[in-house]
């Protein structure tokens, strides 16, 4: 039996084991199984992922993370994830200024602690291209109109006037594993409140439902945009609290980075045994 020390968090109710790397050295367990073990819900602590931070020598970076989805596959971004790192990294002395950049399998990402507790994150650029999405198909599935769109993962956001949840939890399963998506899809379903807000609902890839995907809101807002159903400037009503996304971007210049901000809060600390 090996113990470890764990902390629990959140961002908006989307939650996450964090571990320090000399813990997770300790486990001798990969990180597939162990993030399977620690996040099951009845088995284990219970989360949507698994993040570790990382010592990063780069030059391009302060540190660098481990985020695995608690079905034990890995996730390029993860925009909840990340402030609840920036706070957790930060809080512990393990990167010792309240703005840095952070690598990600989705490139250099990089959060910033503000003075009311919030922390913001330079979530990059969207990126529209099919090939870079993946996304390889038409712009319709069945009745839905689908608005692909990657964050550094891949999202299917498709506007509703019915309940979100209703329809993430009904048709969600389904367009994560469609065929227009090679490597799977997040599917967020979105009603527009006005031009400044939005409700949302999420299928997580390699989750499942999550009461918040910060990735998604950030996805859902460009998709917005694009639409001309919102401006640039929109709070994102999610299950499990409210993020705000900023980008100024547009249908004829879209090469800009997209802003997330949001809380990210401790849930406990514990020991646990393996």
């Amino acid at each position: 039996m090996v113990n470890i020390k764990i902390t629990k968090m959140h961002g908006c109710g989307n939650d996450f084991v964090f571990m320090d790397y000399e813990e997770f050295v300790k486990t001798g367990m990969t990180l597939e199984n162990l993030s399977k073990k620690l996040c099951d819900r009845h088995f284990g602590i219970g989360a949507d992922g698994l993040i570790i931070p990382v010592p990063y020598d780069g030059e391009d970076a302060d540190i660098e993370w481990r985020y695995y989805n608690s079905d034990g596959t890995t996730a390029q971004m993860c925009g909840n994830g990340m402030r609840c790192f920036a706070r957790y990294v930060y809080d512990k002395g393990i990167v010792n200024k309240k703005s840095f950049g952070v690598k990600t399998l989705a490139g250099i990402k990089s959060p910033e602690i503000l003075d009311d507790g919030l922390i913001k994150v330079n979530m990059g650029k969207p990126i529209l291209e099919d090939e870079k999405i993946p996304f390889k198909g038409e712009r319709k599935i069945e009745n839905f109109k689908i608005n692909p769109v990657s964050m550094g993962n891949p999202h299917c956001v498709i506007f509703t006037e019915e309940n979100p949840m209703d329809m993430a939890v009904t048709y969600g399963p389904e367009l994560e594993e469609h065929s227009f998506f090679p490597e799977k899809t997040n599917v967020e379903f979105v009603r527009i409140v006005s031009e400044k807000e939005i409700e949302m609902a999420v299928y997580e890839r390699g989750c499942g439902i999550t009461l918040a995907c910060g990735t998604g809101a950030c996805a859902s807002v460009v998709a917005s945009v694009l639409n001309s159903f919102t401006g640039n400037n929109v709070k994102v009503n999610l299950p499990g609290g409210v993020v705000n996304v900023e980008w100024n971007g547009s249908k004829d210049n879209s090469e800009l980075d997209i802003f997330l901000i949001g809380p990210a809060k401790y849930t406990f600390t514990a020991d646990f045994n393996l």
